[in-house]
């Protein structure tokens, strides 16, 4: 760790995060909530289609899934059109137990479509996707969020080896430097399997105007919120960052009316 990007102050939270990250992993705080992360990119000429084919198939999710599912509409940054996010459970025993794949089989059942067969409609008019499990927020908070949401910012990565815990530190040390200068802060997300992503954030906006509105904070509020959060300064944010990221991809979302 450079100490020129990271606060002095701030290695007690480091230490905090090195200690719990693992009990997170393990679902064990109630406040962390397994989730399916689907990204798919249409085959030319087919998102219309397959935005429309999801928006019906979504009464059958919201019938056999216990909040959602949520998603969103790329608008500028990686390659995926949509992105979708599927509340698990508490753990993967929760989602595999009989009762709730019954749900599932049940609510397919009764729309006339099984889930295998939407599927293979599905993908006929699908170029990539990619799943990813996370651990992440009550659905509850975020379905909160998402009503009050029609613009979102996406940030995915992929820690450096051996710095996984450490970036993690950093996106909370981020949400509380937001925090204290009256900005939404960033619901956190952290791989429990599928693809090779560490983590990812989701910052939630009302509109583009609402996104941006972060030029308007006063450097000197920048600068003591920065420091207080941990940080060396608000210039070194972006910086301390790409020292423990070997890919990130940002990705400008809006909601899906």
């Amino acid at each position: 760790m450079r100490r020129s990007k990271l606060h002095p102050g701030s290695v007690v939270l480091l230490l905090w995060i090195l200690a719990t990250v693992n009990t997170m992993a393990g679902a064990q705080e109630p406040e962390r909530y397994l989730y399916r992360t689907e990204m798919l990119r249409a085959a030319p000429g087919e998102l219309a289609t397959v935005i429309e084919m999801i928006q019906e198939r979504l009464p059958v999710w919201q019938d056999a899934y216990p909040a959602g599912p949520f998603w969103m509409r790329h608008s500028q940054g990686d390659h995926w059109d949509l992105l979708l996010l599927f509340p698990m459970g508490q753990d993967f025993h929760e989602y595999y137990d009989t009762d709730a794949q019954k749900k599932r089989d049940d609510a397919a059942t009764r729309s006339g479509t099984g889930a295998g067969d939407f599927e293979k409609d599905l993908l006929k008019r699908v170029a990539w996707r990619e799943e990813l499990y996370v651990w992440g927020p009550s659905p509850k908070e975020l379905a909160a969020r998402f009503a009050d949401a029609g613009f979102f910012h996406v940030e995915i990565f992929l820690a450096l080896p051996g710095k996984r815990a450490e970036l993690l530190l950093q996106r909370h040390m981020e949400n509380d430097y937001l925090a204290k200068i009256d900005r939404p802060t960033n619901s956190i997300f952290q791989r429990a399997g599928g693809a090779a992503w560490d983590c990812y954030t989701i910052g939630f906006y009302r509109d583009l105007k609402h996104f941006a509105a972060s030029a308007d904070v006063q450097a000197e509020a920048e600068e003591k919120a920065a420091i207080e959060a941990g940080f060396t300064s608000s210039s070194t944010i972006g910086i301390y960052l790409r020292e423990l990221i070997a890919q990130h991809h940002d990705t400008l979302a809006v909601a899906v009316r």
